[in-house]
């Protein structure tokens, strides 16, 4: 019995403790893993610098009345974002509206055994085509076809509902509603792609489970299946928003670059992404100081996005999913 336990362990057949080797591998994975998140870090906090020190002069002229004044007038030295803050927010919450939702009807669609593994391989290849697509591809589209199909819709419920704030002026060329949509569609294969994988993640014994105590097909989907997989779908949505947020060249062709503020769908707006796209090439030394304090406002509202969408994830694991 000891020579076949030697002849095994010789052979590779039984695992033994690492070797020196392997120590030694190990050691230099962890190490490039530290120094790379140490690099990430530096990384950032010189973005932050150069930022910062481009912006600061702006920042001691205008200070707060930079994020609450409404004008952007480069010829007068006046500059302030409130309307590309409320743009950037607006276009971004409405494509997550309707990229999250598809997003994780695409990935229910695609897990819960509604078609074959092979078909839903193919479809999922093709949703996550979609990322592959450049965003100036998108604007040209949402320009030569998108806006020509919304705006009979556009002028019939301008003129119907033109009462409601939604509907309040007419599409008459690049305006929020184009961008919205066409935003949505840029950030639906994240959704989808992750929501998938949350999906997945679940053992099958779940769905078993729930299938065992006389549940519905969509009663498992929706009470059991998804708020089992809502730190991961979560996680898609916020990242779904990030993209959103920080989009440039689909927005700066198709949300009509606007400095106003509005609720309506149909009138165009501005982003900060956006203005920042447009404004740079031609700037003077004190407008990119100001374009630049409004970079360090973009990545500010980044940052307390996905700060928010944590706090929640980390919310709803420990609500749906009993961990710690």
């Amino acid at each position: 019995m000891s020579n076949l336990f030697q002849a095994a362990n010789a052979s590779g057949g039984v695992s033994g403790p690492p070797s020196a080797g392997e120590y030694a591998t190990d050691r230099l994975f962890r190490g490039i893993a530290l120094s790379s998140a140490f690099v990430i870090i530096l990384l950032v906090a010189y973005i932050l610098w150069e930022l910062g020190r481009e912006a600061a002069p702006a920042v001691g002229e205008y200070g707060l009345s930079f994020i609450t004044g409404s004008t952007w007038n480069a010829s007068k030295a006046q500059f302030s974002v409130l309307p590309e803050i409320w743009g950037t927010l607006y276009s971004s919450l409405l494509a997550l509206v309707l990229g999250g939702a598809f997003g994780i009807a695409i990935a229910i669609f695609l897990t819960q055994d509604f078609i074959n593994h092979r078909l839903a391989t193919v479809f999922r290849t093709i949703v996550e085509m979609l990322a592959a697509i450049p965003s100036v591809v998108f604007g040209l589209w949402g320009i030569y076809v998108l806006i020509p199909l919304l705006k009979p819709g556009a002028e019939w419920l301008h003129q119907s509902l033109g009462w409601f704030p939604l509907f309040g002026t007419d599409l008459a060329g690049p305006g929020m509603a184009p961008a919205a949509l066409v935003l949505a569609i840029m950030i639906l294969p994240t959704v989808a792609a992750i929501s998938v994988d949350a999906f997945r993640r679940i053992p099958y014994k779940v769905k078993e489970a729930a299938y065992g105590m006389g549940t519905t097909r969509w009663e498992a989907i929706l009470k059991v299946m998804l708020p089992t997989a809502s730190s991961g779908v979560l996680a898609a949505l916020v990242l779904g928003f990030g993209r959103a947020l920080g989009e440039t060249m689909a927005l700066a062709m198709l949300i009509g670059n606007s400095n106003q503020i509005s609720l309506s769908l149909f009138s165009p707006a501005n982003t900060l992404a956006s203005l920042l796209a447009s404004n740079f090439p031609e700037a003077g030394r004190v407008e990119v100081q100001a374009l630049m304090y409004a970079a360090l406002v973009l990545l500010a509202i980044t940052f307390l996005v996905n700060v928010a969408g944590l706090a929640v994830q980390q919310y709803t694991i420990r609500k749906f999913e009993g961990k710690p």
